[in-house]
Parts: structure tokens; sequence; C-alpha cells
């Protein structure tokens, strides 16, 4: 009713994507500063500047925002990175040989989902973003390492 959104950020302290600045869309045309912010159940409840009402609100439904990495805190250990560090990373299974390209990384709710787009043509492999999947970040190499469920599966037989 007040032109308050939710916000889903996607930070290790929710709280702190207002300590970021103005927020923006991905290609920066558009700017948002957060007046207001508190906790809701699964969100986070913002008061956007100049949003005052229901139908400015709503304008903004499934509006992706986004803070320059200028502005984000260096990491400080060396088993941390944002996921914006792993786009475009190749991707290789255990033996070394590559499977693909890190497209996105994605979160529906249920965990990080890692997208990697194969070699060639086909689908793009969704595998859950874990240690187990997920065995080695390599940023200096640029790649990673993953190892597929069912080869999980095999090793575990």
């Amino acid at each position: 009713m007040r032109g308050e959104l939710k916000l889903w950020p996607f930070t290790e302290d929710p709280m702190a994507v207002a300590n970021y600045g103005p927020m923006e869309t991905e290609d920066g045309t558009r700017r948002f500063e957060i007046e207001a912010l508190r906790p809701a159940k699964d969100f986070l409840v913002a008061r956007i500047a100049g949003i005052n009402d229901r139908n400015a609100a709503e304008a903004l439904r499934n509006l992706d925002l986004f803070v320059p990495r200028d502005r984000l805190p260096p990491i400080k250990e060396p088993d941390m990175f944002y996921h914006a560090d792993l786009i475009g990373l190749d991707v290789v299974d255990p033996d070394g040989a590559q499977i693909g390209t890190v497209h996105a990384l994605h979160n529906f709710g249920a965990g990080d989902i890692i997208e990697v787009m194969p070699i060639g043509s086909g689908e793009p492999l969704m595998l859950p973003f874990t240690e187990t999947t997920v065995p080695k970040i390599d940023l200096a190499a640029k790649q990673i390492v993953v190892v597929r469920p069912s080869e999980i599966e095999a090793r575990d037989e």
C-alpha cells in the first residue's frame, strides 16, 4: 500500500545491502536508493526513494538490481569469492577434461545451483553448488572442477 518492495539480497549479511549505496539495473541506467529496510519472513521489505505507492512498486516487480563491484567489500579469505567471479570460468571434470563454462549461479530457494553451458551444443547442466559437486574452485587458473551426480553415485556404491 505504501510502495514498499520485497527484496531478496544475495549478500552474506542480508541487511548489509543498505550499506552499499544505490542499487542499479543491470545496464546501469536506473538507480534505486534504499530509504528504509526491515526483515520479513524469507525476504526484506524495502522502502525505495521515489516509490510511494502500490502502482509505482508494482512497476518494479521482478526487476533485478545490482550493486557495482567497486562498492562491495573486499574479499579477505582465500576460499571466498563473489558469484560473479565464477561466470565464464572453464568447467572441468576431476580428470581435467573440459565440460563447458559457468553461465550463471541461481538460487530458487533450495540452495545455490550452478548453470554450466556444455561445450558445443546441448542443454545447460544445472547442478547443485555444493562442495561435493564443486570440490575445487581455482580462480587463478580460471576453472572449477565439477563432479556430476552420476559420478558421485558411482563412487558411493
